[in-house]
């Protein structure tokens, strides 16, 4: 009897993992930014926003974004004028435009300006996701589509704040130890209070920035995702400063580290645990 000898086969190549794509939604309306915020979160992007056209502006121009989703009409600007801003400084931007205006020679006008796309007011959020979903593959880099001139080739985009380092493309915050990982809410967050440093960052700010999401004024979601951090980081990295809000630590300890890596950690929490049971 012939024996069939089994080859082994080779081991599969590791997944790369691809970094969170940021999207910047512009709009002066909270209930539109909101549920887009949502969608986009819940999808697996990092969506930033701005309310008005400094905002807008100061934002496209200074970082980097996958794609923008822009309202077309503004209180304090013509949305075209934005486009138009972010274009001449970034040509191989990616900009959705959406409005209330349906007419025909908007459309163009806005798509011949350079806009990728054009979405009327109301839409059904699966509907924009899917628009996002097929804008950002044309600019896929893997697919063979030229990178946005905004992205730094070569070189990770990293934020710095005092001994604080992000690195936005591995959604990693670094305080002296090395790379420690963060989910996508924590890192928004610490990233926001990283561009404020050196100031306290109110609530309910955090929770437009970085959630989009209306919250009623008892949700805690800012308190948990805080708490995660100093578990993470070390609690002497963000400073609670009463009724101000947040601030990051002008200055770390010498020594600080984060609190999982402190040896009486797990001490701490088998007495915590064994006390709640004797209660």
């Amino acid at each position: 009897m012939k024996l069939h000898q089994r080859t082994a086969r080779p081991a599969p190549a590791p997944a790369v993992k691809r970094a969170a794509r940021r999207i910047l939604v512009v709009d002066d309306e909270p209930g539109i930014r909101s549920p887009i915020g949502c969608t986009l979160a819940a999808a697996g992007y990092l969506p930033e926003f701005a309310a008005n056209r400094a905002q807008a502006l100061r934002q496209a121009l200074e970082r980097h974004y996958d794609l923008i989703i822009l309202d077309l009409v503004m209180p304090d600007a013509d949305g075209a004028y934005i486009l138009d801003r972010m274009l001449s400084a970034h040509p191989d931007q990616a900009v959705i435009v959406v409005s209330y205006v349906d007419d025909t020679s908007t459309k163009v006008n806005c798509l011949e300006r350079g806009a990728r796309d054009y979405l009327t007011k109301p839409f059904s959020q699966a509907e924009l996701l899917a628009r996002v979903r097929a804008r950002l593959r044309e600019d896929d880099p893997s697919r063979g589509h030229p990178i946005n001139s905004g992205e730094v080739t070569g070189a990770a985009e990293v934020v710095r704040a005092g001994s604080l380092t992000l690195d936005v493309a591995h959604l990693a915050a670094d305080i002296g130890h090395g790379p420690i990982p963060l989910t996508r809410l924590e890192f928004m967050l610490l990233r926001e209070l990283a561009e404020h440093a050196g100031r306290p960052v109110r609530k309910g700010k955090l929770l437009a920035s970085v959630w989009g999401c209306e919250f009623g004024p008892r949700s805690n979601i800012v308190e948990v995702c805080v708490r995660r951090l100093r578990s993470k980081l070390g609690f002497d990295l963000i400073k609670t400063v009463r009724g101000k809000g947040y601030q990051l630590a002008d200055r770390l300890p010498d020594r600080a580290e984060p609190f999982y890596q402190w040896p009486q950690w797990s001490k701490a929490v088998t007495a915590t645990t064994a006390n709640r049971r004797v209660r």
